[in-house]
């Protein structure tokens, strides 16, 4: 009577926070155009066909890799916005976390991919995508509502001026990622500090 085969032993899958946060390291180390299945999995020690399995495919980890860096720096967002000070001193905080850190910023390069790929995603996807873009918007209508009821800000409607406030800064920050010539961070931050100064802050006490 032969002995029974022992069990094979799996390899337990590293878990899905893990593997987002490795796509996010070899993005800032390599580029997105190095980013794959093949070489994310060797990178977590999985293979692609099991990357496949929980992602589905490449458009849907790039998605839940952006999800997961937004949620990181929602909660970032949430706690400057929260700090004691002048809603003039937390809006100055939100656009410095807005802007990329300049050339490939990696947040903002899964960002451009993400909306480059939007235009063939399903309606899950856009959906996810909305909110996220949401909760950028909420949180800033938020403050400068805030600043208008202290007298900080003029007395402008918080939604129309937040939708303008980050097409500014949406513009700029696709220049500073993609490495446009001529355009850094810091004049980014100067632009928008001006563009504030001259139509939020003209009339306030």
């Amino acid at each position: 009577m032969t002995a029974a085969a022992s069990p094979r032993r799996r390899t337990p899958a590293p878990p899905r926070e893990e593997v987002l946060a490795a796509a996010m390291d070899m993005i800032a180390e390599r580029g997105l155009e190095k980013l794959t299945m093949a070489s994310l999995g060797r990178k977590v020690g999985m293979s692609s066909g099991h990357l496949l399995y929980y992602f589905r495919s490449k458009d849907e980890l790039l998605l839940q890799a952006l999800e997961w860096s937004e949620g990181r720096l929602g909660a970032e967002r949430g706690r400057l916005l929260t700090l004691p000070g002048t809603a003039r001193e937390r809006l100055a905080a939100y656009v410095d976390l807005y802007v990329p850190d300049g050339h490939r910023d990696p947040h903002w390069t899964l960002w451009l991919e993400v909306w480059n790929r939007s235009q063939n995603a399903d309606e899950d996807a856009r959906a996810r995508q909305a909110a996220i873009e949401g909760a950028w918007h909420r949180d800033l209508v938020a403050l400068i509502a805030e600043g208008v009821s202290r007298g900080e800000f003029r007395r402008v409607d918080a939604d129309r001026f937040a939708a303008r406030l980050r097409a500014l800064l949406d513009g700029f920050s696709i220049h500073v990622a993609i490495g446009l010539r001529g355009i850094d961070r810091g004049q980014v931050l100067a632009h928008v500090r001006e563009f504030i100064a001259e139509s939020l802050l003209a009339e306030a006490a």
